[in-house]
């Protein structure tokens, strides 16, 4: 079974840094679940069967932490005792904010005027400032460990993250 211990990082084999590769990752994912799937185990003893159950639970919640860039940034930032999205700092740039607004305004335009293709433009316009929000994120975290700069930047991340979903959302919607 797996080391309970272990960070996510570790049960992998990988670096603790937010620039991982993705095939190293997926590759140890699917070595650890083919050891520990509780169907494997299925004729074992009960308290082998519950730890194979807990075991690729745990598998499943490292991988999906890492797998995310917002949710590995994080736990990243968990590991240095920081908590990004701490209710007790919220605090973004009033530019950024005031940006958003505008943004999220303008997707209910778009979805009030069925007008699909607003849509997709702010949709791309979401994910580049995301994309650029990665980068950010690798320099900070990897580079020059930043870390109350990549807990802002994790916040803003996770605002477009939910943006970009919305308007995923709001697309099906007209399309369907």
């Amino acid at each position: 079974m797996i080391d309970f211990s272990q960070d996510h990082f570790a049960l992998f084999g990988l670096m603790p840094r937010y620039r991982l590769d993705h095939g190293r990752l997926d590759a140890a994912y699917r070595r650890l679940q083919s050891e520990v799937h509780p169907d494997r185990h299925a004729s074992a003893a009960e308290a082998e069967r519950r730890l194979a159950l807990q075991s690729s639970a745990r598998v499943n919640e490292a991988y999906r932490a890492l797998k995310n860039p917002v949710d590995r940034a994080q736990y990243l930032l968990s590991l240095n005792g920081i908590d990004a999205l701490s209710e007790t700092d919220t605090a973004l740039p009033e530019e950024f904010l005031e940006h958003q607004l505008t943004r999220r305004e303008a997707v209910s335009d778009a979805v009030d005027k069925g007008d699909s293709e607003a849509l997709v433009r702010l949709h791309s316009e979401a994910q580049a400032e995301m994309r650029e929000l990665d980068s950010v994120l690798e320099s900070e975290l990897d580079k020059a460990h930043e870390l109350r700069a990549a807990s802002t930047t994790v916040r803003k991340f996770k605002f477009l993250s939910k943006l970009a979903a919305d308007i995923e959302s709001a697309i099906a919607d007209l399309e369907g």
